[in-house]
């Protein structure tokens, strides 16, 4: 039955026009512009005029702590750029064909996996989500999907890992595979036992051959000096609205790091019951674009000894997103799905820290 068909009752809602942080804007972007002079002002104190600051002032010692997190991540930007760039060819033909059928296993792993890959800012996620959502994806796809990408794509992968190492970066990318997995499973299994209203778009879902639509991607890229050249720059142009999130994030990093001293932090946020409850609590009120909580993520690992809580902060700031929530009620019409997203993902992500942190 197709959507005209449906009677008013059951037609599905809208989809949903969700301001996002990183919509692409004609006017000019002051949250780069300022971010990233902020950040050459520090680069020029430090390299082109040293001494010119006044010694162990805090204006010196923000100016260390920002180029100390900056030398850390230029790698892993400059590769970000590049993914960025290859990612943004492949058409999202070929990614709805990847996902594979909802309400399996197999399907859910697809979409955790698809997340993991795709290059998006954390509302720019949500949008494709949502749109997964109208393609007849099952929510348990969906919601897999949205647990799994936030922060978790290649390029913020690579940042990550020059900041905290590969074991960590490891160890977190999979037990946001491990909650997505289940969070997955069980929205599926209760929208099976109609807990939720099943997606209505379900039945407009045709079949669609991944092979296919590989060979068709494949078979479009022209291997020369200028598709390579159109690449970098549509990587650079498309990294911009990650950039500034990724600027903001060291610049609050370095903030932390200048008037909290390592005493302070490891005392609040540090591996105990006080200091995860403090970092859910940061992680709920800090509305920064995932990109941006990064840098601020780092620090639990590297200045208070608690993995745990560098994963709750990841993963807590945004299954509790307000935009998140309201989008998912416009999308699917209901206020349980919506809200289940925390519900069940989020004792997951408690559980988890507290055994990353050995408590």
């Amino acid at each position: 039955m197709s959507e005209q068909e449906l009677p008013p009752c059951c037609q599905p809602p809208p989809e949903p026009k969700v301001k996002s942080c990183c919509e692409g804007k004609k006017k000019r972007d002051w949250l780069l512009l300022g971010a990233g002079s902020v950040l050459l002002f520090a680069v020029c104190m430090y390299y082109v005029f040293p001494g010119v600051i006044e010694k162990d002032s805090n204006l010196d010692e923000f100016i260390k702590n920002a180029v100390v997190l900056l030398n850390k991540m230029w790698v892993g930007l400059g590769l970000g750029i590049v993914f960025v760039g290859l990612l943004a060819g492949i058409p999202k033909s070929l990614i709805f064909a990847l996902l594979g059928r909802g309400n399996t296993l197999g399907g859910i792993l697809r979409a955790a996996a698809a997340g993991v890959l795709l290059d998006l800012c954390s509302h720019g996620v949500l949008l494709i989500g949502m749109q997964l959502y109208r393609k007849g994806a099952s929510v348990g796809q969906v919601m897999a999907f949205l647990i799994a990408s936030p922060w978790n794509s290649l390029s913020m992968t690579v940042i990550l890992w020059s900041l905290v190492g590969l074991k960590w970066t490891l160890v977190v990318i999979g037990l946001s595979l491990v909650v997505a997995l289940i969070t997955g499973v069980i929205f599926d299994k209760l929208a099976a036992r109609n807990v939720f209203i099943d997606n209505p778009y379900r039945e407009d879902m045709g079949e669609v051959s991944a092979k296919n639509e590989f060979g068709k991607w494949w078979r479009s890229i022209r291997w020369n000096v200028d598709s390579l050249f159109k690449t970098l720059k549509s990587g650079f142009s498309e990294s911009k609205m990650l950039l500034k999130w990724i600027f903001l994030g060291v610049i609050l990093s370095a903030l932390i790091r200048t008037f909290v001293s390592g005493e302070i932090f490891q005392q609040y946020f540090g591996p105990t019951l006080l200091g995860l409850g403090a970092t859910l609590l940061a992680a709920m009120v800090i509305e920064v674009c995932s990109e941006g909580s990064l840098p601020i993520a780092s620090d639990f690992i590297l200045r208070a000894s608690a993995p745990g809580n560098t994963f709750a902060f990841l993963m807590t700031g945004v299954a509790t997103d307000y935009t998140e929530i309201v989008a998912l009620r416009e999308t699917t019409g209901s206020w349980k799905i919506a809200l289940f997203l925390p519900l069940l993902s989020v004792p997951q992500v408690i559980i988890l820290s507290m055994w990353l942190n050995g408590m």
